[in-house]
């Protein structure tokens, strides 16, 4: 090769070297594939001796506030660091964007350059001030949307509950809901039922039915939209009342998304030169911890806590140093993220004379909507509005968040108009809480006529009502509160009382709380009322009390054991004895006496309550029926999602609810688990170590996501298989060749399998007749034929077989 050769395919080779690594830099890929020593040569390589003025090229590897940026395009010259502006651009670097010469390194402000000549590398340490880095988001607020299903299904919840008291006078109520269900929504209607006995010639039972609420719903979680129609309730806010309506209602229904919360959650920004890790203390607790790179970041968290808090930010950077930034913070629950809409309509008939008749509807039309926005995390706004005939009312409201942490704030005003008659409604309020301290005022009140729908078949609104409270939390002497109350439902007609409470627990088994109430316009309502309360073993709980008022004193003692959730007997007794101190009123003493017990078919509840000389007995029974997915069941009351399990027919099988036992299936293969969250993962499990070893699952857990007050259908395929293991012998009955090749002719859609020690293969898709193709490792072909039978539950150990050569 002549020597002129040489430099130009250098030169060629070079330039599609920078080519190659300015493409690289531009994409910012890291040039893993070139070590110092390579990086050094084509360094060298690239020198230019004819051209001093440009310096000598340079491709480093660069590291920039500890994040590797790649191989990156520099010039060395006058014993400096060059880099373009284009480069330093793609570095993240503020430079000006129409300098188009080099820009010496050194005069950047503050920045920290290490320049490896030997390993090639450069290591940038830069102020954040002159870079134009993304802000990294760290954020542990979860939003799971799981597809929540329902199947078809129906079940009656019931309560009922009977008296007799000394003299046969008997009485017996029942109430029940008919629900069903499936993928178009929930039909559900409620009842009460009652029945009643007096005593000598009056001695015949007086039965009455009512009819209380029917209604159909239909949720679509992706929209967090509800529609009901049938007997409903109108959306109501602070300041306003609800209605009973037969009609529909549309509005928002956040539960069908639970795991988003709708508050506005803090935010914590910060900055980092250098790679650091993150905690964040939330009153002295631990919220968050975890890594951020180097520049801008922000932390988006959902903290623990209530009311007013301070909030810590420990930055560490690589090299071990800690910076601290504090923050302000105060959780207000009234107040709705930034954009966020909850609205709510209604149109129908008033419902009249609840729970006395069954079908009592007004003739007018009635319309409410409701309507909350979140303008921004600090401040939402609400509106609401009612029509009728004849009446006509809308008001407005809005609540704050005073600074940072400066407690809430809420007003609203509102007016209606009825016949003529005009009115308006104004109400505020503002508390204020942390951790050991509490404030809050408010006050409510009513001018002219004003009305509102539920006025035109019921009571009016209060006049007038204010309150004051505070209360304080130490350690050491508990918490204490006083409230002042002032309260007028009519134009002269007021009351005022004054309370004040103390509560104190000492560990966890003693508490002692006292409270007194003075009533301001009537001081024969005065009360004071002391209590104590203790945790003895085995679940029992001892309490006694002790309420004075100005005609008299009550002293109670109560002690009781409830029965547990899981199941179980439970009891409680209670004695009490009243000192009167009226000139015409003696002394009593009454108790009761009462056993329940809880189990998975429902609970029941017997007692003997005695009063003075007279004594009366009661009993309830409380619990659930359920048809679904082809099975009868009996079990608590069920006001929640649930599932029917299903084994494919197989008995006994345990199943779990989140990793907890939780019954077994029946004879049918079915058990019914309850209660499910709605709209949320339920992990429901089956014990594969308890199944039999000649059943198959492809499942051991499912995640049930049922929709609200229905059920879902969870099915476990599990298949009984026919399995054994197989001996095989050759025609001298010494075992086939270890690694010989298995074929069931007889199920050729199984794969091959080999053979064992002492000749044993293990097969699990046996028919009952099986004809079966071994292959050894010198290619002898032989067959073998056997009916498959079992006995017991373990798997057998069959043969041994003789495998008949084929011939060739």
């Amino acid at each position: 090769m002549s020597r002129w050769t040489h430099p130009f395919a250098s030169a060629i080779f070079l330039q599609c070297v920078a080519v190659s690594a300015s493409h690289a830099v531009e994409l910012n890929d890291v040039a893993t594939d070139i070590d110092a020593t390579e990086l050094a040569q084509l360094n060298l390589d690239s020198y230019n001796p004819d051209d001093d003025e440009a310096g000598l090229d340079l491709y480093l590897d660069v590291t920039l506030n500890g994040a590797s940026a790649g191989l990156t395009h520099f010039y060395y010259r006058d014993d400096q660091l060059w880099a373009s502006t284009n480069i330093l651009q793609q570095l993240g670097f503020v430079v000006p964007a129409n300098n188009a010469e080099a820009i010496l390194l050194n005069s950047l402000p503050d920045l920290k350059i290490d320049y490896d000549a030997r390993q090639q590398t450069l290591n940038l340490i830069a102020p954040l001030d002159i870079l134009n880095l993304n802000t990294t988001v760290r954020s542990t607020r979860t939003n799971k949307r799981p597809q929540a299903t329902s199947s078809s299904g129906m079940l009656l919840n019931y309560n009922i509950y009977g008296t007799q008291t000394q003299d046969s006078t008997k009485s017996l109520s029942a109430y029940t809901e008919l629900r069903a269900f499936n993928k178009l929504g929930v039909l559900s209607s409620t009842a009460l039922t009652s029945a009643n006995s007096g005593t000598g010639n009056n001695s015949d039972w007086d039965r009455h039915s009512v009819r209380l609420d029917t209604s159909w719903s239909q949720s679509f979680p992706d929209k967090l939209i509800t529609v009901r129609a049938g007997d409903i309730l109108t959306s109501a806010l602070s300041w306003t009342r609800s209605t009973r309506l037969g009609g529909l209602q549309i509005g928002t229904n956040f539960s069908l998304q639970p795991y988003r919360s709708t508050t506005p959650l803090p935010s914590f920004f910060g900055t980092a030169t250098l790679p650091s890790a993150v905690e964040l203390y939330v009153n002295g607790l631990k919220q968050y911890n975890g890594d951020v790179p180097a520049g801008p970041f922000e932390l988006n968290t959902a903290p623990s806590f209530s009311g007013a808090g301070t909030a810590q930010l420990i930055v560490t950077d690589a090299l071990g140093q800690s910076t601290t930034l504090n923050f302000s913070l105060y959780d207000a629950h009234r107040l709705l993220q930034s954009d966020l809409s909850d609205w709510s309509v209604e149109l129908g008939t008033v419902r009249k004379s609840y729970g006395i008749h069954s079908f009592d509807y007004g003739s007018d039309i009635a319309a409410s909507g409701t309507w909350r926005y979140g303008v921004s995390d600090r401040f939402t706004a609400e509106t609401h509005a009612e029509v009728t005939n004849g009446l006509s009312n809308g008001g407005i409201a809005g609540t704050w968040l005073l600074g940072k942490s400066g407690g809430i704030l809420f007003a609203s005003l509102a007016g209606s108009e009825s016949q003529g008659q005009k009115g308006m409604q104004y109400s505020a309020n503002y508390s204020w809480n942390n951790s050991r301290f509490n404030f809050g005022l408010s006050a409510l009140g009513a001018y002219g006529d004003y009305r509102d729908v539920g006025t035109q078949y019921g009571s009016a609104p209060a006049r007038r009502s204010e309150q004051i409270s505070t209360g304080y939390s130490t350690e050491s002497m508990g918490r204490f509160g006083i409230s002042y109350n002032q309260v007028s439902q009519s134009e002269g007609d007021k009351a005022q009382f004054a309370s004040a409470y103390w509560s104190k627990s000492f560990g966890r088994k003693l508490s002692l709380s006292a409270n007194y109430n003075h009533y301001i316009s009537s001081a024969e309502n005065n009360s004071l009322y002391v209590s104590a309360s203790l945790s003895l073993d085995r679940g029992m709980s001892l309490s006694n009390s002790v309420q004075h008022t100005d005609n008299d004193t009550l002293f109670a003692t109560d002690l009781s054991k409830p029965a547990s959730n899981t199941g179980g007997v439970g009891w409680r007794a209670q004695a009490r004895h009243r000192l009167n101190t009226g000139k015409n009123d003696k002394d009593s003493t009454s108790g009761v006496a009462e056993l329940n017990y809880r189990g998975h078919y429902g609970q029941i509840q017997a007692g003997i309550a005695g009063n003075g000389g007279d004594y009366s007995s009661y009993a309830s029974a409380t619990g659930a029926v359920v048809t679904m997915g082809g099975g009868l069941f009996a079990t608590r009351q069920i006001n929640s999602g649930f599932a029917v399990v299903s084994t494919s027919g197989i008995a006994d099988i345990p199943v779990s609810l989140q990793n907890s036992a939780i019954g077994t299936t029946n004879s049918q293969g079915l058990l019914l688990v309850t209660p499910l969250n709605a709209y949320q993962e339920n992990k429901i499990g089956i014990d594969p170590m308890q199944l039999p070893a000649d059943l198959r699952i492809d499942k051991v857990n499912i995640n049930a996501t049922p929709t609200e007050r229905a059920g879902i259908f969870v099915n476990f395929d599990i298949m009984p298989v026919r399995s054994a293991s197989v001996i095989l012998v050759d025609s001298s009955d010494q075992p086939l060749p270890l690694g010989s090749q298995v074929r069931q002719l007889s199920n050729t859609a199984v794969p091959a399998t080999v053979i064992g020690f002492d000749g044993e293969v293990y097969l699990d898709t046996l028919d009952k007749h099986n004809v079966l193709e071994i292959t050894t490792p010198s290619n002898d072909i032989c067959t073998v034929s056997f009916d498959y039978s079992k006995q017991g539950d373990e798997i057998p150990l069959i043969g041994p077989f003789v495998c008949h050569k084929v011939q060739p």
